[in-house]
């Protein structure tokens, strides 16, 4: 089983893949087939390994994206803190289902498929959702942005000739 994970995973992870492998067997001890339990654990060593491998693309792919990220220049992070505030301001004032749709979709970046799966309900049922939780969001953000509008336009001194300002 060792020389199976270590041609496949490599050396360094190999000891792991046989502990989870031997883990799982002992856990699901009675479903094994005594006729073909070493076809069995290899079976279950072969789906072990391919989790550890789509773990390390996506390793590699965040230490990818956090590595291109870090050569980005920001001039002014105002902007975006604003922006994130505002955002996260209008998603505490939605129901915790609209809430949770829209993280999972956009936060989270799974697709509608892997999103109902989460949330146990159908593809239609999500897209629906989604659809409805975008349009109240994009509401209130509207709603929020004029009410910031207005609250600048009351507290933005104006200049009266002669050099004075007024509040």
């Amino acid at each position: 089983m060792t020389r199976f994970a270590t041609r496949r995973v490599g050396a360094d992870a190999a000891g792991d893949i046989v502990a989870q492998t031997f883990l799982i067997a002992w856990r699901r001890f009675a479903e094994l087939p005594p006729d073909h339990a070493r076809a069995w654990l290899y079976s279950t060593a072969r789906q072990v390994v391919a989790n550890e491998l789509r773990g390390r693309t996506r390793r590699e792919r965040l230490a990818a994206k956090a590595a291109s990220g870090s050569d980005a220049e920001v001039a002014d992070h105002a902007g975006q803190v604003d922006e994130r505030l505002r955002v996260r301001a209008v998603l505490a004032q939605l129901s915790p289902a609209d809430a949770e749709v829209l993280r999972l979709v956009e936060w989270e970046g799974l697709d509608v498929a892997e999103a109902a799966l989460v949330l146990r309900c159908t593809r239609t049922a999500l897209k629906v959702r989604l659809h409805r939780a975008r349009k109240r969001f994009a509401q209130r953000l509207l709603a929020a942005e004029e009410q910031d509008t207005t609250a600048i336009r009351r507290t933005r001194p104006t200049i009266v000739p002669g050099g004075s300002t007024t509040s």
